[in-house]
């Protein structure tokens, strides 16, 4: 009924399980087969209560005084183990860092592709952190850095919130962002074909969107254009009429 020791390759071998007559305390406390506490028993009579059954003596609880062992079948109960273990990790997140580094004198379109980063890292719950490093003589004038990072983190607060005030550290603002729940977040936005964040058109550019090009003119207009008026028109005074209804012209 003595199970092996398990191989060094083997998944279970960082934490051994002692099975059987591996187990070294005189006195166990027992779990039955059907789950129920049996009590503390010698360890031969709960020895024996597993081979009647055909079953392990497991240890679960090895730190406990005395040791808990469970009556079980030693391959159905790994399997429970691995298929926990698997649920377990599956419902913890590795907390991922990206950092963006900023500088005071950023072009506004380079912040806004720092920010559709940022962004989209936070819909993907992932941590950001900002550095905004000064250069040279650029510390003498440390606030137009904590502006600029003002800017960035008013523009992310729907997405994620500073774990603390952003601090200047040697050289450098640094600031840690955490994204904020799903269910307190707008939908992650939709990045054109450029891979950035489209900007929503104003009313003006909505109404000039929906009125024709001005080099195709309406369905109900014609797209001849309208002759050419004279100030003084010299035929003005012509009569056309009579010139066509005189006799003898073809």
């Amino acid at each position: 009924m003595s199970r092996p020791f398990p191989s060094r390759n083997s998944s279970y071998s960082g934490s051994f399980t002692r099975v059987n007559g591996k187990i070294r305390a005189r006195e166990v406390r027992v779990i039955g087969i059907d789950g129920k506490q049996l009590g503390v028993i010698p360890l031969n009579d709960a020895l024996a209560l597993a081979r009647t059954n055909g079953v392990d003596l497991v240890e679960i609880a090895p730190n406990a005084t005395p040791p808990v062992c469970r009556v079980v079948d030693y391959g159905k109960y790994r399997y429970e183990q691995a298929k926990k273990d698997k649920e377990s990790k599956k419902h913890q997140h590795a907390t991922t860092v990206k950092e963006i580094q900023l500088s005071p004198r950023i072009d506004p379109h380079d912040l806004g592709v720092k920010l559709n980063h940022a962004v989209g890292f936070l819909c993907e719950d992932m941590k950001v952190k900002v550095v905004l490093k000064f250069r040279g003589r650029e510390m003498a004038h440390t606030e137009f850095g904590f502006q600029v990072m003002t800017k960035f983190l008013g523009d992310v607060a729907p997405y994620g919130h500073p774990d603390f005030t952003p601090k200047l550290i040697g050289r450098s603002i640094n600031v840690m962002i955490s994204p904020l729940p799903r269910n307190k977040r707008p939908k992650p936005p939709r990045a054109s074909e450029g891979g950035q964040v489209p900007a929503p058109a104003s009313g003006n550019q909505q109404a000039s969107a929906d009125a024709p090009p001005p080099d195709r003119p309406p369905n109900n207009v014609s797209s001849k254009p309208a002759p050419a008026a004279f100030a003084n028109n010299p035929f003005a005074k012509l009569d056309v009429t009579a010139r066509q209804d005189a006799p003898g012209e073809s």
